[in-house]
């Protein structure tokens, strides 16, 4: 429950911690409450109910004309601030216009588009943009795996805590194996350097570190594609080496696109858009694509039959018969 003492947003951010929610979740649900309270005048959220609520969601479709994903994102937002701060249940907002869901298809590389892409790369970026494309990864996921993630024998990665929270295995390339135990290698003697240096230690998830303090100073917990310099937990203050920051790769990848000379929107998502899609384009089954995915609903898959050489469907043109 709330404290009327302290600031609202500082007790939101406190509850959002303790739930063990992301940094990236925690800054988005306080800005869209900080919007939403200027929004209507600075009036604090008690003295507000479902009308405001509603007045501020719709406004977002109306007025700014906010995606779907945006509207239901502000959405989450509020219903966690009264529901879970507050303790006091807003209903089920019926009355909310809906923003656009947007009908449009992925872009996809062509299996000679995303080499040449990724021919334009070298170092830690040709190695991710190969996990991305290589093993459906999202952005994020790549960015934080851990040395213990891989598993060469298996050749499978683990990916932990995807989206919705959720774990997952997916494929490891085997043609990736030696360049990642090379990879490794570099790694660890720059772990080997921190600790030496009384560094080391690692951000933890949820309350591993206070389960098992000497985690964050193990190699297995090492981000496998740390940062270059060590920076400060905007948490806990502490010095810590975290991983490549999502900017860095997602240039990266910007720069080897027009590099490559494709005049195709891609980006760091493509490469799992083109991973689906060429799974499925070679007989692989939508549900064994959809687990590799880590989809919760098969329709989000079948997306990607859609954008097939062929339709999806194996309708033939009849200019081509």
């Amino acid at each position: 429950m709330a404290d009327s003492q302290r600031p609202l947003l500082e007790q939101l951010r406190d509850l959002l911690r303790s739930r063990h929610y992301s940094l990236r979740t925690e800054e988005s649900y306080l800005d869209w409450v900080r919007r939403y309270i200027l929004f209507h005048g600075k009036r604090h959220p008690r003295e507000m109910g479902s009308d405001e609520i509603l007045a501020f969601l719709n406004h977002l479709a109306t007025e700014l004309n906010v995606a779907a994903s945006t509207q239901n994102q502000a959405r989450y937002a509020l219903l966690f601030l009264y529901r879970e701060l507050l303790g006091v249940d807003p209903g089920d907002l019926k009355g909310v216009q809906a923003a656009k869901q947007p009908r449009r298809l992925p872009t996809v590389l062509t299996r000679a588009e995303a080499r040449a892409v990724i021919a334009q790369l070298s170092g830690v970026y040709l190695l991710m943009a190969q996990l991305l494309y290589g093993s459906g990864l999202r952005l994020m996921e790549c960015l934080r795996l851990r040395v213990k993630d891989l598993d060469f024998q298996m050749l499978q990665v683990v990916v932990r805590d995807g989206k919705g929270m959720r774990d997952r295995l997916t494929m490891l390339p085997a043609s990736l194996v030696d360049p990642l135990r090379t990879h490794l290698v570099g790694v660890k003697q720059v772990f080997q350097q921190d600790l030496a240096e009384g560094f080391g230690e690692v951000y933890l998830p949820f309350a591993l570190a206070r389960k098992n303090p000497g985690a964050a100073r193990s190699w297995a917990w090492q981000y496998l594609f740390p940062a270059d310099q060590r920076s400060r937990d905007p948490r806990s203050g502490l010095i810590r080496r975290h991983h490549v920051h999502e900017g860095a790769l997602q240039r990266a990848v910007h720069d080897a696109v027009r590099a490559s000379g494709i005049s195709k929107h891609a980006s760091c998502h493509t490469f799992r858009h083109s991973f689906a899609t060429h799974l499925i384009e070679s007989g692989y089954d939508i549900r064994t694509v959809q687990e590799l995915l880590g989809h919760s609903d098969v329709k989000t898959t079948m997306i990607y039959t859609h954008v097939l050489n062929r339709g999806g469907r194996g309708v033939r043109s009849p200019l081509d018969e």
